[in-house]
């Protein structure tokens, strides 16, 4: 008989007897799996040890969880939704410092960890007195005695998460459970400037969200229990947890990967996954690898070929990879994946109209992209099934409305089917945790959420994301410039991993700092009769303005102006990332950070500019 209870943010978890629902591996073995049983009991356990621990079952009792994604993790959060209390995720690219203020912030007292390392970070800042109200630290791994003892020295309770549990299984608790107004989570965003913002979730903002979901698809998601997700974006993240309700919610399974990136494609063979979420920075590595393999003229003619066939049947509506062309050269790319991939979800990010197409056809199934962000739960729109066009991130989804407004500084104007994207419906956010003003930033009187993205109706209702109100300002003439908008258009070049695109008011043009694709630009260099290793390329003047020249190209064929072109450019041979402070988690750049790093480049572009 099928039950069904609350968890993850009040959804509706879907309990299948004694079918699996949580999975792990070890190195080189097969995955084991926790029932959705034991999940069930494991979360009651934890939850009434927390109670015994001095935390209360109430809507103020905010619990961090600090780890990274495994099934631990999800216990660990059923346990807080069973006695109503709330869950702040933490993750290591934060920095000490934003998981200090975060701790402060949010008052609070316990939080739980993975690994030691991450108890002896914690322990640091309650010994230099920054987070006094940290009393208790539990890890998932075990962990050795100097650190219980270290944690006594400053008044932290250090504690075996097995301990709790089975601390809470002798003295049970029955549960709590939330109301729907009721808080949930709160999401800390790691934001390009400043410190982070609490959104601050409900029951109910994530279940309108995952609904709109479950109702898009309802009609190609059917419940099934042999549906398996791999899990290796940040749970700390919503749109990873919202697709992953939905999979709990037709009794499928979700499985984790090691933890190591690099052993993603291993973890994916051994699990064979039905469902997959991704975001496009990986579809452009899948799609750039693809064709770096094809590397003779008649190999990529070949695929190219194989791919405008595919792409003819997806555009009559057929998806499938059984074809021909699957056989002579899509299957192993298929196989890569597990070979059971049945569908892709992509968002946090725009994505390439020509990857997205490429990709449908090559791998044979369905690939969805949604837009939104943790303000909205997760999503606001999401493509409709069926409607497999590229170049826009499909319709509203069913939990809410969306209407653009006019944005005058940026010539942008409701009239004409243009403006900044608000959003307002039962999964917008109630605001920031203990930040009234920037609250009243983004949600006006109305309850309409600004995003701060301009968007345009396309003709069918779809929504494109064509550029971003926030990081506009102005060059020495007066002219608005909006950065990402430039960025998006100049990484279509195919030699072009990352760009960003630098401006000054007391300048008349733009300069931009590029970071070449070590995979894709030695390939496109030798098409030009430039050789050399990668390191050698980046230096090489005439490949710097090869480069430039196809990104130029790319601006005018786009319709920029002349004015929001970058003039100059700079080549990096490293790629910005979370560990080098330059993207934050959801791999968005971080201007101030981006501006400060090249400070050196930018000065001298200018200046050879001049």
């Amino acid at each position: 008989m099928l039950t069904f209870f609350l968890v993850s943010g009040g959804s509706l978890w879907l309990f299948a007897g004694n079918g699996p629902c949580l999975g792990f591996r070890k190195p080189k073995q097969p995955y084991q799996w926790l029932s959705y049983q034991e999940v069930a009991d494991r979360a009651e356990f934890l939850g009434s040890g927390l109670l015994q621990h001095n935390c209360k079952p109430c809507t103020d009792q905010f619990i961090g969880v600090f780890a990274q994604n495994r099934p631990e993790w999800i216990i660990a959060e059923l346990a807080c939704y069973t006695y109503s209390m709330v869950v702040v995720p933490l993750y290591d690219t934060l920095g000490p410092g934003a998981i200090r203020y975060i701790i402060s912030t949010a008052d609070i007292s316990t939080v739980v960890v993975d690994k030691p390392q991450k108890a002896v970070l914690l322990l640091e800042h309650v010994e230099r007195k920054e987070t006094p109200g940290l009393k208790l630290i539990i890890i998932m791994e075990p962990f050795e005695e100097a650190l219980k003892e270290r944690g006594q020295e400053c008044g932290v309770i250090i504690k075996s998460m097995q301990a709790v549990e089975e601390c809470g299984q002798q003295n049970h608790h029955a549960p709590v459970p939330p109301k729907p107004s009721d808080l949930s989570i709160v999401c800390f965003t790691s934001g390009t400037t400043g410190n982070p913002k609490g959104a601050m979730l409900t029951h109910g903002n994530v279940v309108a969200d995952f609904s709109g979901f479950l109702k898009v698809t309802e009609k190609v998601i059917f419940p099934r229990q042999d549906d398996v997700l791999i899990s290796f974006l940040p749970l700390a993240h919503m749109f990873e947890r919202v697709i992953q309700s939905v999979v709990y919610c037709h009794g499928g399974r979700v499985g984790f990967f090691q933890g190591d990136i690099r052993l993603l494609s291993d973890d994916m063979k051994a699990l064979c996954p039905t469902i997959f979420p991704v975001v496009p920075r990986l579809l452009n590595r899948m799609y750039d690898k693809i064709f770096s393999q094809a590397d003779t003229r008649l190999k990529r003619w070949l695929l190219e070929f194989a791919a405008k066939r595919k792409q003819a049947e997806v555009r009559s509506g057929i998806i499938r990879n059984d074809s021909i062309w699957d056989e002579l050269f899509f299957n192993k790319i298929q196989a890569s994946l597990g070979g059971c991939v049945r569908m892709i979800v992509t968002g946090a990010a725009p994505a390439s109209p020509t990857v997205l197409g490429f990709l449908r056809a090559a791998l044979g199934c369905q690939v969805y992209e949604g837009y939104g962000q943790t303000e909205c739960t997760a999503g606001c729109t999401f493509t409709t099934p069926g409607d497999w066009t590229s170049g826009h991130v499909g319709a509203p989804l069913p939990c809410n409305h969306i209407k653009l407004i006019d944005v005058e500084e940026l010539n942008y104007w409701t009239c004409k089917g243009e403006g900044e994207i608000c959003v307002r419906g039962p999964n917008v956010f109630k605001g920031y945790l203990k930040d009234p003003d920037r609250t009243k930033e983004a949600l006006d009187s109305d309850g309409w959420l600004h995003t701060g993205d301009i968007g345009k109706w396309l003709p069918a209702g779809t929504l494109k994301i064509i550029d971003r109100k926030k990081h506009i300002f102005k060059l020495a003439q007066g002219e608005y410039i909006a950065p990402e908008k430039i960025e998006n258009i100049y990484i279509r070049s195919e030699p072009v991993a990352q760009v960003y695109v630098h401006g000054n008011s007391l300048k008349a043009y733009l300069v931009g700092i590029v970071v070449p694709d070590p995979e894709v630009m030695p390939t496109w260099a030798q098409k030009r009769g430039i050789e050399g290793s990668y390191t050698e390329l980046c230096a090489n003047k005439e490949l710097k303005k090869a480069i430039l020249e196809d990104m130029v190209r790319l601006g005018k064929e786009s319709g920029l102006h002349s004015f929001e072109q970058v003039k100059a450019i700079h080549i990096h041979s490293d790629m910005f990332s979370v560990q080098n402070g330059l993207l934050t988690p959801t791999l968005k750049a971080k201007r101030p950070e981006l501006r400060e790093y090249f400070k050196k480049q930018i000065e001298e572009l200018y200046s050879i500019s001049m």
